[in-house]
């Protein structure tokens, strides 16, 4: 047995390594750490109105020992914020959405921005870019419905694919033209490039021209066929779309394995989003016995993302009454449990994600007063 002395000395050197180990692993340059966090979920895949990515910076260098994480920033999860000596806030919902004139103090949004940048915090959000997420929001929510397979309602496409341009020409060339003629004239056209393969068309042997343009080359490439008439007569302009992610993407329509009542399926919503309320529509001939097979569910707003899906019950946040009675007449029940109240709760696994993403560098904490602005009375 250890004397007092001894224990009260092996204490000590514990908490020497402790906080030398915490000191050589607490803290991570802002730049990496958001390459970190855009690879974790790509920005790429956020709506093209939203504004996300790193919303304020504080002069550089700036290294960050704490990540803060909210669903929103309030001025109230600010001053939270500020306590716990946050250095990166990320804030799921970008608290600068339209552009700003001025900063000053009149307003709250123009208040957090001048309270970031004295305290030197660096503000981040991802927003539909982890809606959209193969391991995000949307996917979360379905998690507590049950076990069942689920595919996006809205599939993300590809941010980046092989082939370049936004338009494909493809045209024959007979053996009796001069392709390479041909072929020269065109790359000489900035923005296009050029594949060759050999073809048959009506039982004669030929060369097939396949020709990537940007919209700019197009026009040129198209003028260039219109002056060599046997050319262009078999031209064939298709517009090129980047390929779909089967996994990515707004909403998700869920399959059980199993279907339940509506009864059962509003209970384990309310179990995984920690509810004691929420508000239901019974669809047209349905009550809390009908049986649920396919939910449609998206987090935070709906209205774009859910009208017209096939699906015996919706889930969101919010939709619009005239939304409601819509899904309603298809005999299609609803549940609206608050904006927020559908995407707060992904932020306790998005700190584990994180953590293992990030190789736990840094602190990593939730808001204790971040809550929906709406409660039941």
């Amino acid at each position: 047995m250890l004397s007092s002395g001894v224990q009260l000395i092996t204490r000590k050197v514990q908490h020497v390594r402790s906080s030398v180990g915490s000191c050589f692993r607490s803290f991570m340059d802002l730049k990496t750490l958001i390459s970190s966090l855009n690879d974790f979920a790509s920005l790429s895949y956020a709506e093209s109105w939203d504004n996300v990515g790193l919303l304020v910076e504080p002069s550089p260098p700036h290294t960050v020992n704490t990540l803060f994480l909210t669903n929103d920033l309030t001025e109230e999860v600010m001053e939270e914020a500020l306590q716990k000596k946050a250095d990166l806030i990320l804030s799921y919902h970008p608290p600068i959405f339209q552009p700003m004139k001025r900063i000053t103090w009149a307003t709250w949004a123009e208040r957090l921005v001048i309270q970031a940048l004295e305290k030197r915090v660096a503000i981040y959000s991802p927003h539909t870019a982890y809606d959209a997420a193969p391991q995000g929001v949307n996917s979360w929510l379905a998690k507590g419905l049950g076990k069942c397979t689920s595919r996006p309602i809205l599939p993300s496409r590809a941010a980046k694919c092989p082939t370049e341009g936004t338009h494909r020409i493809e045209f024959s060339v007979s053996p009796s033209q001069d392709l390479d003629k041909v072929v020269s004239a065109v790359e000489a056209i900035a923005g296009v490039s050029v594949a060759t393969f050999a073809a048959r068309t009506h039982d004669e042997e030929c060369t097939r021209v396949s020709l990537s343009c940007t919209p700019e080359a197009l026009l040129q490439v198209v003028a260039f066929l219109s002056q060599n008439g046997e050319f262009y007569q078999k031209t064939e302009i298709l517009s090129l779309e980047k390929p779909l992610l089967l996994h990515t993407g707004m909403g998700r329509v869920c399959t059980l394995d199993e279907p339940v009542s509506l009864a059962i399926m509003v209970e384990r919503i309310k179990r995984h989003l920690k509810l004691s309320h929420l508000r239901l529509s019974l669809g047209l001939r349905r009550t809390l016995e009908s049986q649920v097979r396919v939910v449609a569910l998206c987090a935070g707003s709906g209205r774009t993302v859910l009208r017209d899906v096939k699906a015996d019950l919706y889930l969101t946040g919010e939709l619009p009454h005239h939304d409601v009675l819509h899904a309603a007449s298809q005999g299609i029940s609803v549940i609206l449990c608050e904006h927020s109240n559908t995407e707060r709760g992904f932020l306790s696994d998005l700190r584990d994600m994180l953590g293992a993403q990030l190789e736990n560098k840094i602190s990593i904490i939730l808001s204790e007063t971040d809550k929906d602005p709406l409660h039941v009375v």
